[in-house]
């Protein structure tokens, strides 16, 4: 009987017998799997959107509506309640007045957007009646007036401070009718400088319909 030869391995069904190989160590392990999961990786897509950044962009732009709009002479509170005293100055204010808008026209007064009392027909005697006045009819304080331009001016005061400006007073753009009597005038200007604003522009408008301001 022949015998196959020592030096060769036996041969099977299954063809010859392989060594057996030594497992993979963990760290040999997390390696792949790390460049496995890099490769694989798919950038995610944006589903949402940043209400943060949209706020603060709509915010830049009515800032500058607002600003844009303020120089306007379509934007000046013209009425047949309200016409502004013209003015012979051409040239352009030095710079952009700071305040709080006290209204005068010829029916009412109006802080901002706050009416706080009415104007009477006889204000070039006496002003606005007695029962808004702090004593008499005679007396210049108007009690409604005052009221509103010292919760406007405790405002002021604290963001005057924040900002490091001078926090000692106020100012106030007064936007008058120009047939406002000198008495009632006199009268808003009075109570302005008893809460505390010590400077006040007057709206006119400027020579050919423009906007001005001038400072007296």
């Amino acid at each position: 009987m022949n015998q196959p030869p020592v030096d060769q391995p036996p041969t099977g069904p299954v063809g010859p017998a392989r060594p057996p190989q030594k497992p993979a160590s963990m760290v040999t392990y997390k390696r792949e799997l790390r460049k496995a999961i890099a490769k694989n990786k798919v950038e995610p897509e944006i589903t949402f959107l940043n209400i943060t950044a949209m706020m603060d962009m709509m915010t830049i732009i009515l800032v500058f509506l607002l600003k844009s709009l303020s120089n306007s002479p379509a934007s000046l509170p013209q009425s047949q309640d309200l016409q502004l005293p013209k003015s012979i100055l051409t040239t352009e204010p030095d710079s952009e007045p700071e305040g709080l808008a006290v209204i005068v026209s010829k029916s009412q007064l109006i802080v901002g957007e706050t009416v706080v009392c009415p104007v009477p027909p006889d204000a070039a005697q006496y002003g606005v009646e007695a029962k808004y006045k702090r004593g008499s009819r005679n007396d210049y304080f108007i009690v409604p007036l005052g009221s509103s331009l010292q919760s406007w001016r405790d405002s002021d005061k604290r963001i005057r401070m924040a900002t490091g400006k001078d926090p000692t007073h106020s100012e106030a753009i007064i936007i008058a009718d120009s047939f406002t009597p000198y008495r009632l005038l006199t009268e808003v200007m009075y109570t302005l400088g008893q809460t505390e604003f010590s400077k006040f522009h007057m709206m006119v408008l400027q020579g050919g319909g423009k906007m001005g301001t001038p400072t007296p």
